[in-house]
């Protein structure tokens, strides 16, 4: 993502995580602080350790809202396979997110119905993009992290003529 977009502006990116424990909804979230380096980042997320529990999406975007009330934040990216809850409870957290000009780009691993339409709205209400990747897929996650990235520093006509992820990209942000 950093290399993406080195010629054309910087990058700074949060790490917002939640995880356990199992069986209690409200577990632990948490947001680091801002990145403008790989090595930090990725020293960052090699020091979380994953742990079962329900997911805390409101939470995510709660935080991304306070974020972006005291500074421009110029996109969400959202990676899960799951969604425990209610699409009420999510949906005018990210329609806040909307109105502040945060798209969210929701990336769902594996193929939950429920799932994607509850992040196909989040995205619809904030003017991202859903986007699926499959399981197991680094590369297409990469491809997909490189095109928001390459967004996020330089807004949608960046995407022309870059690849097959930045395509898919800006067809899901038209819709």
């Amino acid at each position: 993502m950093f290399r993406e977009v080195a010629g054309i502006g910087s990058l700074d990116v949060q790490l917002v995580y939640y995880r356990g424990p199992e069986g209690h909804p409200e577990g632990e979230c948490r947001a680091s602080r801002w990145y403008d380096s790989p090595a930090y980042l990725t020293k960052a997320m090699s020091s979380i350790v994953c742990r079962a529990g329900y997911t805390q999406i409101a939470r995510v975007l709660a935080h991304a809202r306070q974020e972006a009330t005291r500074s421009k934040v110029n996109a969400l990216v959202f990676v899960g396979d799951a969604c425990e809850e209610s699409r009420d409870a999510l949906i005018q957290p990210a329609t806040d997110l909307g109105r502040l000009g945060v798209p969210a780009f929701m990336l769902q691993e594996g193929h939950d119905s429920r799932v994607e339409r509850v992040f196909r709205e989040i995205a619809q209400v904030t003017k991202g993009a859903y986007l699926r990747f499959n399981t197991g897929a680094a590369a297409q996650l990469a491809e997909l992290l490189r095109a928001i990235a390459l967004f996020a520093v330089a807004g949608p006509t960046a995407l022309e003529g870059r690849g097959n992820a930045a395509q898919l990209l800006l067809v899901q942000m038209r819709r």
